[in-house]
């Protein structure tokens, strides 16, 4: 991306995040909208119908979802270091902490405590920096691993975002076998959703395993981010997501959204996969560009078979902190316009969120609430969705 690019990412990441917490703090949290009359004004899109061809399956195990483990930590930290446009990096949290406090956070000074020790001996990395963090114990992290089939019965694997916590994320990793396909080469990419400290951060459990897994990222990462991803060791090819679409094989494509989010993170990245027979399956790591503007671009720009909307996974971004206001209710029932026949939802979704979809009548495929997730109202830590089987 060029300079003149990022310089006008960055004054349009300012200027709607600073419009006022009303409108971007909204847009940053994912309501792109609340009500489907709103689309209803705008004007009728030409579908530009990109056929980026099919595949037969996907199949989603959920390596973790619970990115931390207390909201109250997460939101005090947040708040008392100068709220939702303070930069991640400055917040003194692992692993970027130099132990002064709220903040007065620095990724220069936080990765200097570990690098040497990055990406072969993260224990020791993860121990030295929980003396120096705050709340050293609240990480965890957001990890997925995607087994699309193709037509011919070929499987492809790919991990969607790498978590926070180094500790947290080896043991989920080794729960899954995660590690040991890295080992064997088994996974073919590692996209990254956005530059979040809970799904990017835990680059370096990615890493030790496989230094040269091919990585694709959003172009709004910032210098701090790209630094890590050479500091973690990382000597593979790195794809900067420059483009609205990037077909990655036959029935898959990754989808770029430019959005500011909080704790100065710009944009993200999802992936759409078109099933044959069944239709568009939507796979986010947080969706901070709405559901509804996620379906929406899909649908203006994407061809799937039977012009039909099948499945969605991942964290929907609607009550990640469990809380609720009426004005979403209006929300939950506009995703009901897109006729979803398989939903899996999880992490920033919110349990009261999951609730609400379940109650609406919608095809929610519940999970256990095994390691340490709190609810079967959504997919947990370990369990899978399968779409297309």
């Amino acid at each position: 991306m060029s300079n003149d690019k990022k310089n006008i990412s960055r004054r349009d990441f300012v200027k709607g995040a600073a419009t006022g917490l009303v409108a971007g703090a909204f847009a940053s949290m994912g309501m792109y909208s609340y009500t489907s009359s709103a689309y209803n004004r705008l004007p009728k899109v030409e579908r530009k119908m990109q056929d980026f061809g099919a595949c037969r399956s996907v199949r989603v195990t959920n390596i973790s979802e619970t990115s931390w483990f207390n909201n109250a930590h997460l939101i005090g930290d947040i708040h008392e270091a100068g709220g939702l446009l303070v930069n991640q990096y400055t917040l003194n949290w692992a692993p970027f902490a130099n132990g002064k406090g709220s903040a007065k956070g620095s990724y220069d000074e936080g990765i200097a405590s570990i690098k040497e020790l990055l990406p072969n001996d993260l224990q020791k990395a993860w121990d030295l920096q929980k003396k120096l963090a705050l709340h050293p114990e609240n990480p965890g992290g957001y990890s997925c691993l995607l087994e699309v089939e193709d037509l011919d019965g070929t499987i492809h694997k790919y991990l969607l975002d790498t978590g926070w916590s180094y500790e947290w994320m080896e043991n989920s990793f080794k729960r899954e076998g995660i590690d040991k396909m890295l080992e064997e080469q088994q996974i073919e990419a590692l996209f990254i959703s956005h530059e979040h400290w809970d799904h990017f951060w835990g680059l370096p459990v990615t890493v030790k395993y496989d230094n040269r897994i091919p990585l694709y990222v959003h172009d709004g990462f910032y210098k701090e981010g790209l630094q890590y991803i050479k500091d973690c060791g990382y000597k593979g090819e790195m794809t900067i997501a420059d483009k609205p679409i990037t077909p990655i094989i036959p029935g898959m494509a990754l989808l770029k959204f430019d959005v500011p989010i909080i704790n100065r993170v710009f944009g993200e990245t999802s992936l759409a996969f078109n099933i044959k027979d069944k239709g568009l399956l939507l796979i986010s790591g947080c969706c901070h560009q709405g559901i509804l503007k996620f379906a929406d671009f899909a649908h203006a720009n994407l061809k799937y078979d039977n012009d039909r909307f099948y499945g969605i996974y991942g964290g929907l971004h609607i009550s990640p902190f469990e809380d609720w206001d009426p004005k979403y209710d209006d929300l939950v029932i506009s995703l009901g316009q897109w006729g979803f026949e398989r939903i899996g939802c999880n992490h920033c979704t919110g349990h009261l969120t999951a609730k609400k979809f379940i109650e609406a009548g919608y095809p929610v495929v519940r999970g256990t609430a095994r390691f340490r997730s709190a609810s079967k109202d959504y997919l947990g830590n370990g369990d899978k969705i399968s779409f297309g089987c």
